[in-house]
């Protein structure tokens, strides 16, 4: 166990701080940033970085470094906002289904199936096409995208739990069901939530960074990781730093969410105990 430990301590500590960092950007994004994001001043456009403007300034002359604050503020709430939203879809949907089974089981798990049959950035493109390229359009149309796989997982899990031993223990002393669900199943599937829901961050950050990149995320002049990489691609051999500062947050933030999220799966993993 000791042996273990210090095996996970490097990923889990890298992983954990690089998250850290991204986190108190997008506090600090929030709350404070140098300059104005939105503030455009013509005569300072294409600067590269300097004692004014550490990290230089864009097309407009807006200050990248209060551009990326702000963008991983955007970002970050975007995305743990659709983690969340497709957790407690995915979470109700998959104890439903797991659970009750029977016909509730087989219609749950033809619509997820269907769902399944689509990329997920491809159906969040399609929902995006309906309900239009805002902040809670894409929340919905990737909460939506990455539902089933929630629903898959907490399937899994309850059917596992529903037969156990305990379980049926706390049927037989006289136990609701909704008790048992709330004392013995939920509980239980923590886990591989957790798990799968690190994963989730990365993913959505990447498909929300893929989609302003494509025009179809959060709209300017508000920032976000994406659309200022997709901003960047007529100024890359005049100002490489437009492209090279947000796609290095990008792969950061994805390498601290990748390394957390391995550590977690090898310490909730009984099969590594």
């Amino acid at each position: 166990m000791i042996r273990r430990k210090i095996t996970l301590a490097p990923n889990a500590l890298v992983g954990g701080v690089l998250i850290a960092i991204v986190a108190l950007a997008g506090l600090i994004g929030f709350i404070w940033t140098p300059y104005d994001p939105g503030r455009i001043n013509i005569l300072a456009r294409l600067q590269g970085p300097e004692a004014g403007h550490w990290f230089g300034t864009d097309e407009f002359g807006r200050d990248v470094m209060s551009r990326l604050l702000a963008g991983a503020s955007a970002s970050l709430s975007i995305s743990l906002t659709t983690v969340a939203f497709a957790l407690v879809l995915g979470i109700t949907f998959g104890l439903i289904s797991g659970y009750l089974r029977g016909i509730t089981d087989r219609i749950i798990m033809m619509i997820t199936d269907t769902l399944l049959a689509f990329p997920g950035i491809l159906l969040a493109l399609g929902l995006l096409s309906i309900v239009g390229n805002n902040r809670y359009g894409i929340v919905f149309a990737l909460g939506l995208a990455y539902t089933p796989a929630v629903i898959r997982i907490m399937r899994g899990t309850v059917m596992g739990l529903r037969e156990a031993e305990f379980v049926t223990a706390s049927r037989v002393i006289g136990h609701n069901e909704l008790t048992i669900l709330r004392r013995h199943v939920l509980p239980n599937c923590i886990a591989p939530l957790t798990v799968l829901a690190t994963s989730m961050l990365g993913w959505v950050l990447i498909a929300e960074s893929a989609l302003s990149f494509l025009g179809l995320g959060v709209p300017p002049p508000e920032p976000t990781w994406g659309n200022m990489l997709a901003a960047s691609r007529t100024y890359l051999a005049q100002a490489p730093w437009l492209a090279l500062l947000p796609g290095a947050c990008i792969s950061l933030a994805l390498l601290g969410v990748n390394l957390l999220g391995d550590a977690l799966r090898d310490y909730l993993d009984p099969r590594m105990q």
